[in-house]
């Protein structure tokens, strides 16, 4: 074997002693990302870093229920609705949830407009017997 090859030989045999030396480093990432996502999602109800910190840890009933939080405040209660009753199932002690929940579901349902009528005039009026079509002569102008 010639000098090169015994060169390459040790470069390889020292880079890779180094190589665990790296991997603790690499493993705190998760962590620190859980800890920064953690931090907007109940500081400033970031709907993003609220869902990449329930990615790292999933079962954790304050992370859902600041997800729900921040859902609530983008006008999004039927989602916000799914977050907090996740939360309840984890932690059934929670206090302010069912607050919460009905809160967000009378957001739901008072958002939704009336029903339209059948018809905007009513039955034997004038109007509703008379038929509207845009084959009208010219002299009439719609």
């Amino acid at each position: 074997m010639s000098n090169a090859g015994y060169f390459i030989l040790a470069f390889l045999l020292v880079s890779t002693a180094a190589l665990p030396a790296a991997l603790p480093s690499a493993a705190t990432a998760p962590a620190a990302a859980l800890k920064r996502d953690t931090a907007l999602c109940s500081t400033q109800a970031n709907i993003d870093a609220c869902y990449d910190a329930i990615r790292w840890n999933p079962n954790d009933p304050a992370l859902l229920v600041s997800l729900g939080d921040a859902l609530v405040r983008a006008k999004r209660p039927q989602d916000a609705i799914r977050s907090y009753r996740r939360a309840a199932v984890l932690a059934p002690g929670t206090g302010g949830l069912a607050a919460k929940i009905s809160a967000a579901e009378l957001s739901l349902t008072s958002k939704r407009p009336p029903p339209r009528p059948a018809s905007d005039h009513p039955a034997g009026s004038a109007l509703a017997d008379k038929r509207f079509s845009n084959a009208a002569p010219e002299s009439q102008s719609h």
